[in-house]
């Protein structure tokens, strides 16, 4: 049981972040109004968890102007895939391990 939780990634453990990332995963772009309606979130507190997984490279920002209104979109990256599979992965594991025993 123990190498499983050597693969839960603990930037995903809040709930908010892996909501984040779930949404990332079937959508190909998210822009934060979305996110933050979709996970119920305020502006400060998705901005903090959209911070940490930009700063630990799970995602790509994008800004522009829609108009002349500020349009911040945000992406899974190759390695925001990866590791949030993984993470996912692990979890799975560690669930059907946790039922055998």
């Amino acid at each position: 049981m123990k190498e499983y939780l050597e693969h839960i990634i603990k930037g995903f453990e809040s709930r908010f972040r892996l909501g984040i990332m779930s949404v990332l995963m079937v959508e190909d772009k998210v822009d934060f109004n979305t996110l933050k309606e979709s996970l119920q979130l305020t502006d400060g507190n998705l901005a903090s968890h959209l911070r940490a997984l930009e700063e630990a490279a799970y995602l790509r920002v994008e800004k522009q102007f829609v108009g002349r209104k500020p349009n911040t979109s945000y992406f899974a990256n190759t390695e925001g895939w990866d590791a949030f599979k993984n993470h996912l992965d692990a979890l799975e594991r560690l669930i059907l391990e946790s039922k055998n025993i």
